[in-house]
């Protein structure tokens, strides 16, 4: 596999049969616990950021490479992305309280991910908007938007669960 396709594949995750999105994201969720527990949010956001930047050139490189669909799903670096963004409530909420780095609760990522999972399969507007966007732009934006919608309604639920407006 060339560098382009094994980063924008996962190590090759992206190949599992049946739901590679899903794989993707799955796959995602104890890099976000080792993540948040080494390094908190800092490094929570600027992992994100810096898989984002390799997504895009990743992601681009192999269209190019294979000819194939603009958004193929074997690529799953954009999953990968857009649900480490889907968790940044959970990690943010979590190191401005001081928790301890290593408690990562279950109902936040699993909210997360479930969320996430809607919206990057559902492709409500402005999912749908952003993967029109050109190369390895539009395969990593439309999972970014996914997971922005996502940290929005989680961070909304989590509100209410721990009764912050009353």
């Amino acid at each position: 596999m060339t560098p382009a396709a094994i980063v924008a594949t996962v190590a090759g995750i992206g190949r599992l049969p049946q739901a590679p999105g899903t794989w993707g994201a799955l796959a995602t969720l104890p890099l976000a616990f080792a993540l948040h527990g080494f390094g908190g949010f800092p490094l929570f956001a600027a992992a994100t950021l810096a898989l984002f930047a390799l997504g895009v050139w990743a992601s681009g490189a192999y269209v190019a490479e294979t000819g194939g669909p603009d958004d193929p799903s074997e690529v799953v670096i954009d999953e990968v992305v857009g649900m480490l963004i889907a968790l940044w409530p959970l990690s943010l909420g979590l190191w401005l309280r001081g928790t301890d780095p290593w408690v990562f609760p279950w109902p936040g990522w699993v909210l997360g991910f479930a969320l996430f999972r809607f919206f990057d399969i559902r492709k409500p507007w402005p999912v749908n908007r952003a993967e029109r966007l050109p190369g390895g732009w539009g395969v990593m934006m439309d999972d970014v938007v996914a997971g922005l919608l996502a940290a929005v309604f989680g961070a909304a639920a989590a509100i209410v669960a721990h009764g912050v407006l009353l």
